[in-house]
């Protein structure tokens, strides 16, 4: 791999880490009372699975973040004639906390989560459901099994599609708050010594009575973006005196909550109940086994545990059977974990879909004719094991997005309504060439609201009989549930994605979960990348940096010293050189680092890329027209676009061909530069040319996935502006991904399938 013509190659080294950021429970308070919200929204739009600290923690880039705005995740979007991608994640997130809502109501029907429990744990689940129900102590009802719940699924709403291509989108709005209940936690907040800014979101995430639960319980105010249990105990303090300490029930119930929530931004969907108690002792909680306790019997979290021990049958028959295990056999260890409702019940809704996907579907289907005339052995194969299953897993890598194609474009042919769902508006323009007909790609959010795609029959259901969905490992387990769900009996379900790639920016790894239960078909493409870059992304897979022939430039190695001379060589990549030698123009070419911090993360990247390609005041809110930026409609969410206008309506962003405007209060909290992006936001999306930079304070943030996501996001050309020296081989070879804790892939396997893959 050599530099490219022109190019003055420096030394290699490692630099002093400028701008390392702690773990996300070990950050500085600023003030009592006083949030930091861009640590929390940051996050939660990055997606931190399996990031670094510095990624975590930074999640999706931008600098101050305006408290106010970062309610508008959840905010409910205003009506409107036409849904925007952005709305109709909000609008499916919102179904679906309807039906928790629901659930947790119906006092005869528990959630499933208890009826594999048993002992202490099944006396805690029981105690949770007597507190959400309205009746008395929990302790009334140890010792009462869980009720089975039968699977169901409830049709979402009719809706008929829009027009395919909207003339324009809205940012979605925040949530309208009274002002009497703004106004009423204006005066709490203030009495308290917080910031009277942190009242909308307030409201947003405690609801309408957000004044009287911060005034009797003032650690709520953890549940706003962005606030620290530190800054919550000088709230606390100020408003209760000497009537509050570390082990206040208020306090601890709040900080388990935080914790969960916490570990929700880094991708687990539970979290062991050991690591809870140990983040409750840092926080100066004298006794966490009964914080976690209390907790669980408050209805905060829900606790469950895997690996039980033998039933008590199971063990009378081996001994009568002569097979009893020796009294001092270890058994397997019971794992106790603790998680919030909400991911809970995605999970199981999830399992109990995936599985009524499988039982339910027509297997005698004869598509023998039209896996004969398949472009490929590979797709053929998917083809004839779609034919025969409702749910089929499919991995491989870029190139191997050419199979799911081939299905689309085969069932089409057998009069099937079938669809194809990509992550990013590029998947899915990338899918619509590759099935040579634009109606068959869609993207997930299009897909669910029915701005793109079928739309919904009479029963609720999409109109459709076969879903291939790209990108897969970027289905978070709520999104999943939601899609699931909306699938109608019989109709099939593909899930492709190339498992190598960094995980969802939500909570759950479902791909990974399904392909690991083994709960249905799989299929591995046996086709491989092309070219050097391909070659080269293909080692990274297997732990292996491997140096590939690289005739054409495809692939360039630029070393540097330090984090300015890696800043300016990304400069003269982007501005001259990939331009001049492959004739791909700077708009084309995509920056990726590992964080948003430090000497050369995306925040000082952005600004010296807009110096050189789009100098200007920043005549609106530090933008102006013709900025590559990354709008975040939703946390998680990163929809790459160009800056076109601003007025009093908002800043105009052209967003792949869509028009979206993003209002003036949003701009600061939804909109950042986007020359340079992070692996995370990258993930699903290609350019012509990518630039990867690994400064030397970058060796903490790179593991195998984040190299392997970010080097194959250029599809002619790759430089690497590096300067980590022995951390990158090392990532690759000895850091995998960071494993999640979730419970999709146990829902899974205890599922009856009897059409599984063994």
């Amino acid at each position: 791999m050599t530099a490219l013509p022109g190019e003055t190659p420096g030394t290699g080294g490692t630099d002093t880490p400028q701008d390392a950021v702690s773990p996300p429970d070990e950050a500085g308070a600023q003030e009592p009372g006083a949030p930091e919200p861009e640590a929390e929204a940051e996050a939660a739009s990055d997606g931190a699975a399996e990031a670094s600290p510095v990624e975590a923690e930074a999640g999706a880039e931008g600098e101050a973040v305006d408290p106010a705005s970062t309610e508008a995740g959840a905010a409910e979007a205003s009506p409107a004639p036409e849904l925007s991608e952005a709305q109709a994640e909000l609008a499916a997130q919102r179904e679906l906390r309807e039906r928790i809502e629901q659930r947790k109501a119906a006092k005869a029907a528990p959630i499933d989560a208890g009826a594999g429990l048993s002992g202490t744990a099944a006396d805690l689940l029981a105690a949770v459901r007597a507190v959400e129900s309205g009746e008395k102590a929990g302790s009334a009802f140890f010792g009462q099994p869980a009720a089975p719940q039968a699977p169901r699924r409830p049709a979402p709403a009719a809706a008929a599609p829009p027009p395919r291509t909207p003339a324009r989108q809205a940012a979605p709005a925040p949530q309208a708050a009274s002002p009497e209940a703004l106004d009423a936690v204006r005066a709490v907040l203030v009495a308290g010594g917080a910031p009277e800014s942190l009242a909308r979101p307030a409201v947003g995430a405690l609801g309408e009575q957000a004044a009287e639960l911060l005034r009797t319980a003032p650690w709520q105010l953890l549940a706003v973006p962005g606030v620290r249990p530190e800054q919550a105990d000088g709230f606390a303090r100020a408003l209760l005196g000497a009537d509050c300490g570390p082990d206040d029930g208020r306090r601890t119930a709040a900080l388990v909550g935080w914790v969960l929530e916490r570990a929700a931004l880094q991708g687990h969907t539970a979290l062991d109940a050991e690591a809870v108690r140990a983040a409750l002792a840092e926080r100066a909680v004298s006794d966490p086994d009964a914080a976690v306790r209390e907790a669980v019997e408050e209805g905060v979290a829900l606790l469950f545990q895997e690996g039980e021990d033998e039933e008590p049958e199971e063990d009378e028959a081996a001994e009568e059977g002569g097979l009893a295990p020796d009294a001092d056999t270890p058994r397997e260890p019971v794992r106790i974990l603790l998680g919030l409702d909400r991911y809970a019940l995605a999970e199981e809704s999830l399992a109990d879909g995936l599985a009524r996907l499988v039982n339910a579907c027509e297997k005698a289907a004869d598509w023998a004719e039209a896996a004969a005339a398949a472009p490929s052995p590979s797709a053929a194969e998917l083809i004839r094991t779609t034919a025969a299953a409702g749910l089929v897993a499919h991995s491989g890598g870029e190139a191997a997005r050419a199979e799911p194609a081939a299905l689309i474009a085969a069932a089409r042919g057998l009069g099937l309504r079938a669809f194809g769902a990509a992550h990013s508006e590029d998947g899915r323009r990338r899918l619509a060439a590759a099935t040579g007909d634009p109606d068959t790609a869609v993207t997930l959010a299009g897909l669910l609201s029915g701005a793109q795609g079928p739309g919904r029959d009479e029963d609720g259901a999409l109109a459709l009989d076969l879903l291939v969905v790209l990108d897969a490992p970027q289905l978070d387990v709520e999104n999943a549930a939601v899609l699931v769900e909306a699938l109608a009996d019989g109709a099939r379900l593909v899930l492709s994605g190339d498992p190598g790639v960094l995980g969802s920016a939500g909570a759950g790894r479902v791909f990974a979960d399904v392909l690991a239960a083994r709960t249905c078909p799989q299929v591995v493409s046996r086709t491989p990348d092309p070219g050097p870059i391909g070659e080269l992304v293909s080692g990274i897979g297997i732990g292996e940096l491997n140096q590939v022939d690289a005739p054409g430039k495809e692939v360039v190695i630029v070393p540097v010293r330090d984090a300015g001379e890696a800043v300016h060589r990304t400069v003269q990549l982007v501005a001259d050189s990939v331009p001049r030698a492959f004739s791909i123009p700077a708009d084309e070419t995509q920056v990726i680092t590992v964080g948003h911090g430090g000497a050369a993360g995306t925040r000082v990247l952005n600004e010296a890329l807009k110096q050189r390609l789009n100098p200007g005041p920043g005549r609106f809110g530090g933008f102006d027209p013709g900025d590559r930026v990354v709008h975040v409609p939703t946390p998680g969410r990163a929809v790459p676009g160009v800056v076109r206008s601003a007025d009093a309506e908002g800043l105009h962003l052209d967003c792949g061909g869509v028009p979206v405007v993003v209002p003036q209060e949003r701009v600061e909290s939804s909109v950042r530069h986007g020359w340079a992006l992070s692996a995370h936001q990258a993930a699903g999306m290609r350019w012509p040319a990518a630039v990867v930079v690994l400064p030397g304070d970058a060796a903490a943030g790179l593991s195998r996935p984040w190299v392997y996501t970010a080097f194959g996001r250029g599809e002619r050309h790759l430089s690497v502006v590096h300067g980590a020296d022995q951390a990158l081989p090392h990532a690759v070879a000895e850091v995998p991904a960071q494993e999640r804790t979730t419970r999709l892939r146990p829902l899974l396997e205890a599922l009856p399938t009897p059409d599984a893959a063994s």
